[in-house]
């Protein structure tokens, strides 16, 4: 799976956590350029998507990423070794 499929993906996810039906995912797309993506939406999303695609990040991972992009790479990372 490529970083473009998994945004896609992740669409419907980020706009059931956060509640924001028509928001725009991009890969540049961060805590600081989308409303409600606060510390408690983080985790909410972080669980939501390791239930989607049935992995599990470990914390060191998830301190590093800054944009939906780099959280995509990661899972595609992840997706590779199942």
């Amino acid at each position: 799976m490529d970083r473009n499929s998994i945004i896609q993906d992740l669409k419907p996810i980020f706009r059931d956590v956060l509640d924001l039906e028509d928001l725009n995912l991009v890969a540049e797309s961060n805590a600081t350029n989308v409303d409600g993506w606060d510390s408690l939406a983080h985790v909410n999303l972080v669980v939501a998507i390791e239930k989607h695609y049935r992995i599990k990040f470990a914390l060191g991972e998830l301190q590093g990423l800054k944009k939906v992009g780099e959280m995509a790479d990661l899972i595609a990372k992840k997706l590779a070794k199942a």
